[in-house]
């Protein structure tokens, strides 16, 4: 490789790397403003409409770009699985928030890109015996965050292990079936599961209510936080190499923990630090051992 591509790389790797960091800065102020809101709305009133604002900005988006809104393969069979599993991954994850400290959310979900990885077999890749040992790592430190058995466990927290289940199902799926859509696109598909996920709950959630202009607000701040987070997360993984640019998805725990902190007082214990540090640990060890095995191939 020649001096001036291995420049342009490393550049495209910074950019790519910069919008990660982007994206997850505006997801945790997302997530925030949803919890928020979760105080006087209906989980799955804060679904539907949380994803219809999305809807309608990426479909007007994709309309001014001549393309059509929902891509001709959305109903594909594995793009319905993609589907189905980012609907249990979002549900699960709104409820997460709603009931549980954002920060403790926030670190299981870590753990989701260390279950793709030991799945990476179904897909013909080499998972070498440092990997597994870094996802077996990476769910020690789930348990650590979740403390079963212990007086500080909480069986809600499990609302975000389904959560983390799910949205390792949805990589997993995209995964099996490359999309050739662009982002507005991916966009409207990924926020309609929203709408579908706050339809699911919505029998179970209570009646809805009118929301007061202050909730208005939040929630809008929060749709704009989530389609700008949408874009860049987009924007990061078609500019930078994968391998380079995902291990900055875990400034999401970092963000998370000071919205925790400065918005909702939360004060994660020493079982969710140390837990936090062995999720992300292993997740960047994990990815770098895949780095290496791209560099040999």
């Amino acid at each position: 490789m020649s001096q001036a591509s291995m420049q342009r790389d490393a550049s495209l790797n910074s950019r790519g790397a910069l919008f990660m960091i982007a994206a997850m800065a505006f997801f945790a102020v997302e997530d925030a403003c949803l919890k928020a809101v979760a105080a006087s709305l209906p989980v799955s009133q804060i679904l539907i409409l949380f994803g219809t604002v999305g809807v309608l900005v990426f479909s007007g988006l994709a309309l001014r770009a001549k393309e059509r809104p929902l891509a001709a393969n959305a109903l594909s069979p594995l793009i319905l699985a993609r589907s189905l599993s980012d609907t249990m991954g979002r549900l699960f994850y709104m409820l997460a928030i709603a009931l549980t400290p954002l920060s403790t959310a926030s670190a299981i979900l870590q753990a989701t890109p260390l279950v793709v990885i030991g799945c990476a077999g179904l897909f013909g890749e080499r998972v070498s015996a440092r990997r597994w040992l870094s996802v077996f790592a990476g769910f020690g430190g789930v348990v650590c965050v979740l403390r079963p058995g212990a007086e500080g466990f909480s069986i809600l927290s499990l609302l975000a292990v389904i959560a983390m289940l799910g949205f390792a199902g949805r990589d997993l799926a995209t995964r099996a079936a490359p999309l050739h859509m662009s982002h507005r696109q991916l966009g409207v598909l990924g926020f309609s599961v929203l709408v579908i996920s706050g339809l699911i709950a919505a029998p179970f959630a209570g009646p809805m209510v009118i929301p007061e202009v202050k909730t208005i607000l939040i929630l809008l701040l929060g749709s704009a936080s989530g389609i700008v987070a949408y874009s860049a997360l987009t924007t990061a993984m078609r500019t930078g190499q994968i391998a380079a640019v995902t291990p900055f998805r875990y400034t999401r725990l970092v963000f998370a923990i000071v919205a925790g902190f400065v918005v909702f007082q939360e004060r994660p214990d020493l079982w969710t630090v140390v837990g936090s540090i062995i999720i992300v640990g292993s997740g960047i060890f994990a990815l770098s051992e895949r780095k290496k095995v791209i560099q040999q191939i």
